[in-house]
């Protein structure tokens, strides 16, 4: 019975292996500027409160944040040049 056991769960964790790894998103490009260079941006913008979240998904980085009158504001940034899109 334990052999059978183990042998399911050696299964399922070698045949799942490659959804695990699907999950996985890309990386920023090797010549991306440093994230701390994108945020010190939008902490510069007009009216500027607090960063709520960033993201990085489809090749960009997506700050979300807040001005002064609780507006809530995305940008999304080149990564190379650190440039709104």
């Amino acid at each position: 019975m334990r052999t059978v056991v183990l042998a399911t769960g050696l299964a399922v964790l070698f045949l799942g292996w490659p959804a695990f790894a699907a999950d996985e998103k890309p990386l920023p490009p090797s010549n991306a500027k440093k994230l701390s260079e994108i945020i010190a941006k939008v902490e510069q913008r007009p009216d500027f409160r607090y960063v709520k979240e960033v993201d990085w998904d489809s090749g960009v980085y997506t700050v979300t944040y807040y001005t002064n009158d609780k507006a809530k504001v995305e940008i999304s940034y080149d990564p190379v040049t650190a440039e709104p899109r």
